[in-house]
């Protein structure tokens, strides 16, 4: 897995039709600093993600391990909200600050 931010949406009215229904979010990437990098992805949401929050995204045949995603052509998942995320003792990301 790897930590992403939500920056926007993905609209496609033509797709494939086991595709239909799926949110599509444009996640870019952080580092191990959190900061972001330069790169991004569009990931399928399972769990309801919004603009600006940090998400989990499964990527590769692990985004397909996803009950009810099994047989659809998809790459990335966002199976997480981030709450917090915290190395050596200092909070890269809070939730709880971002909503303030």
């Amino acid at each position: 897995m790897q930590i992403a931010r939500v920056r926007g949406t993905v609209v496609s009215t033509q797709k494939e039709p086991s595709l239909m229904g799926v949110k599509f979010l444009f996640v870019q990437f952080m580092d191990e600093t959190g900061e972001p990098m330069l790169k991004y992805e569009v990931a399928a949401d399972s769990v309801g993600a919004g603009i600006g929050e940090w998400v989990l995204v499964s990527r590769g045949s692990a985004a397909r391990q996803v009950p009810g995603s099994e047989k659809r052509p998809l790459d990335a998942v966002v199976v997480g909200i981030i709450d917090t995320v915290s190395v050596d003792n200092r909070s890269l990301y809070s939730k709880k600050d971002q909503d303030r």
